[in-house]
């Protein structure tokens, strides 16, 4: 699903359409507010914004009353301390998440190596192309 702010005016008149002509019972416009405040929460840049939204999502998800959001309510307060900390510092593993990722890569198209020296070059070597690019 698409940001909400990243809507035009003609696709934000179509999402209104579908919500008042298909979305008889508004779950559909519920489970979309709850997303669109999960991430105004993530983009938030102070721990007391952050905690407003985090009420505010509460609030959009008891509204909801729907297991998807309940959900996605419980799994955000689990991992609470780390968005928190998101917040605060700006860190994420993304780099290594993306460098896990190639590595799998790697070694899908790999396979059929029977020498560990012979595998782990190619996984060097594309490692060092993304550093120096």
């Amino acid at each position: 699903m698409r940001a909400g702010d990243t809507l035009s005016d003609r696709a934000r008149d179509r999402l209104n359409t579908v919500f008042a002509t298909d979305d008889a019972t508004g779950k559909l416009q519920a489970a979309w507010l709850v997303k669109e405040q999960l991430r105004a929460l993530l983009t938030t840049e102070s721990l007391a914004d952050t905690a407003a939204a985090r009420d505010r999502m509460q609030a959009l998800v008891e509204q909801a009353a729907q297991p998807e959001t309940n959900r996605l309510w419980r799994t955000v307060c689990r991992w609470w301390k780390e968005i928190e900390v998101l917040v605060v510092t700006g860190a994420t593993t993304a780099k290594a998440e993306a460098n896990n990722t190639a590595i799998k890569h790697i070694k899908r198209t790999g396979l059929g190596f029977t020498n560990a020296r012979n595998y782990k070059t190619p996984i060097l070597l594309r490692s060092a192309a993304r550093t120096a690019a």
